[in-house]
């Protein structure tokens, strides 16, 4: 017999189970480990996840869910009370009947395939089931509380569109660029002569039915130093699982990331200086981890994304019954490209490893 799934939990002192399918009743998040006496609202979560939402059909999907979020339990009265705290959001936006024909087409690109074979076809294949990017929105409901608890720490994620379709920044960002510009266009991008360029290929993509790629990047700041465990439970290891469990995240580098194959030792080596008296270096190639701990640095963080595999151009697969190649062009409401959405997405992601982190070494205080 098939073993059921398993994996649907992360985090130790703060962890977050994911729950629901893309085209079942509801896709929720439990979260553990929120000390009580927190204050939150509804409020401070369903901003979160109205940025996650389509930004325009022209570059997004047209399925158009109005998610607004329920605080099911773990708050009374305007603080968390210590006990999970569990939030869904509804699926009303749903339209199955173009994917039973998936069922035994598998689309390129998708899980369909493996995820047939992996639960004997008894998973919920509709728009992906488990293995869609509409899952994400359990992320960034738990991000929301994740971050709220660093603002009391000073801790800051922000993240960023930084390249998409080859179209990248020409310089690296200032922090005001990136926390006054990103929600301002709807490449998420800091930059927006830059966004204007990617959303014209983007743009140019679909008219072709097709579609791109591109990366994001994250940066966390004002994190104490030591932060993280040697070995399995690096910080840069728990920020790369996460980051790969969102769906269409194919490379995650930190600082430098694979350019430091092509340094020798005395370039790649941040040198240690003294700043105001405070310990730090002249450099980042490490991206502010060294050993799994954190250095006292910026944490550099970039995520590649791949183009979204649902496309209209005719494609190639195998029609699993009759055995045989077979064309199918793939019909359905999808991104162009899922990057600009994915930056809140990295943003939860990455808060929700530094909060987990940061209660494991007691340095919250709620």
């Amino acid at each position: 017999m098939q073993k059921s799934m398993s994996s649907n939990s992360r985090g130790k002192s703060f962890s977050l189970t994911c729950f629901g399918e893309s085209h079942g009743k509801c896709v929720g998040a439990i979260v553990d480990g929120c000390p009580p006496g927190f204050k939150l609202s509804v409020n401070d979560i369903q901003k979160e996840v109205d940025k996650r939402r389509p930004i325009s059909e022209i570059i997004s999907t047209p399925r158009k869910e109005e998610d607004k979020v329920e605080l099911i339990s773990g708050v009374f009265e305007g603080y968390t009370t210590g006990a999970p705290i569990c939030m869904i959001v509804w699926n009303r936006e749903v339209n199955s009947k173009t994917y039973k024909e998936y069922l035994l087409k598998p689309r390129p690109g998708h899980a369909d395939f493996p995820a047939l074979e992996r639960y004997n076809r008894f998973n919920d294949y509709r728009g992906g089931g488990r293995f869609s990017g509409r899952l994400t929105v359990a992320f960034v409901m738990a991000g929301a509380i994740a971050k709220k608890i660093l603002v009391k720490t000073k801790i800051e994620v922000l993240a960023h569109t930084a390249e998409i379709a080859g179209i990248k920044l020409n310089a690296p960002p200032t922090l005001a660029d990136i926390r006054t510009n990103v929600y301002e266009n709807k490449m998420r991008c800091s930059n927006k002569q830059t966004a204007q360029l990617m959303e014209t290929a983007v743009i140019n993509a679909r008219k072709d039915d097709d579609s791109v790629g591109g990366i994001v990047e994250c940066l966390v700041l004002n994190v104490p130093v030591g932060v993280g465990d040697p070995i399995f439970d690096n910080l840069d290891a728990d920020i790369a699982k996460i980051l790969f469990n969102i769906p269409g995240v194919k490379g995650v580098e930190f600082g430098s990331g694979f350019k430091v194959s092509r340094l020798r030792g005395s370039e790649n080596n941040d040198p240690y200086i003294l700043k105001t008296n405070q310990v730090v270096t002249l450099t980042n190639n490490a991206g502010g981890i060294l050993g799994g701990l954190s250095n006292g640095m910026p944490i550099v963080v970039r995520v590649a994304f791949k183009p979204t595999p649902s496309i209209s151009k005719l494609q190639q697969t195998v029609d699993l019954k009759k055995l045989v190649e077979v064309p199918l062009k793939i019909r359905g409401r999808h991104d162009a490209c899922i990057v600009p959405r994915a930056v809140p997405v990295v943003e939860s992601a990455v808060a929700l490893v530094m909060v987990d982190h940061l209660l494991r070494r007691g340095l919250v205080n709620i």
